[in-house]
């Protein structure tokens, strides 16, 4: 259990907006694997404008040997037999080290790593998603932020999304005795997995969009699913985020918090779409 309070922030269908001890909703905070939301979404985009195709093998786009039999879209759903973890990951900074070197390297032995059959079970994978923006910024010729921006961000008129956020308005984890904790290095070939940055605010005006209005189409393949609801979760070393919409119902709830358990974070998430508000009222509780 933490001895500071846990800053929260809790945007949903159902209440005013609260944050508490700290957090802010227009400030800029790490949103770890909500970041997949916004990759999937680029890569639908980019379907539907034909530049790439949904099962196009990986080594069609990317350096890769042929015959792995992964595709862009075994990618986008987590059954590309993927690990979770790109090889050889260590130290309290574990993405550091996964350079665009490392990422070539990975690139010619996806066969050997894979920890399943293509195809078959999922596997969730943040190297997977490293592995697909790399094929989406290949296949447009243009940086991956800059294709979040075309392809998600300027169409919903959305701005407080980036992998570089203004110095003035970032807002991470603190010691126990006040100091910024340290963060990991997300902003390499792991970005399009876990790396954007994103005013709680700006975030939700962006999940809403895309489950309640579908300004931008069906959702991404990206999304989990729980009967009628959608969901994704993401978590950083000091950062957690929950999100869940029940498009038949429209109800809908983003959690951020910045410490605690990302556990603590899934389950607050779940309690206010269950219960309204009521959950959100000991959101902010050290846990």
């Amino acid at each position: 259990m933490s001895l500071r309070p846990v800053p929260v922030c809790v945007l949903s269908s159902s209440a005013p907006p609260l944050a508490r001890h700290g957090h802010d909703p227009a400030a800029f905070v790490e949103i770890g694997s909500l970041t997949k939301v916004l990759t999937g979404t680029v890569l639908m985009r980019m379907v539907r404008a034909g530049l790439l195709g949904l099962d196009d093998a990986v080594e069609q786009r990317l350096p890769a040997p042929p015959g792995s039999g992964i595709t862009l879209r075994m990618l986008a759903d987590h059954t590309s037999g993927l690990p979770r973890l790109p090889p050889g990951l260590s130290g309290r900074d574990p993405y550091a080290a996964f350079d665009q070197d490392a990422l070539r390297a990975v690139l010619g032995r996806l066969g050997e790593i894979a920890v399943r059959r293509p195809g078959q079970e999922a596997e969730y994978s943040n190297l997977g998603y490293a592995v697909l923006g790399a094929a989406l910024v290949s296949a447009a010729g243009q940086p991956y932020e800059e294709l979040v921006r075309e392809y998600v961000l300027t169409p919903m008129e959305v701005d407080e999304v980036t992998a570089q956020p203004p110095a003035g308005r970032l807002l991470g984890a603190r010691s126990l005795f006040g100091g910024e904790r340290d963060r990991w290095t997300m902003n390499g070939p792991i970005l399009p997995a876990g790396g954007l940055w994103a005013t709680p605010r700006a975030l939700a005006t962006v999940i809403t969009g895309l489950l309640l209005d579908r300004v931008l189409g069906e959702p991404a393949p990206s999304w989990q699913s729980a009967g009628p609801l959608l969901w994704h979760n993401g978590a950083t070393r000091d950062a957690s985020a929950f999100t869940g919409v029940l498009a038949q119902t429209g109800n809908w709830v983003l959690v951020h918090r910045l410490g605690g358990s990302p556990g603590r974070t899934d389950k607050i998430g779940l309690g206010v779409l269950a219960a309204g508000n009521t959950a959100g009222q000991d959101a902010g509780e050290p846990a």
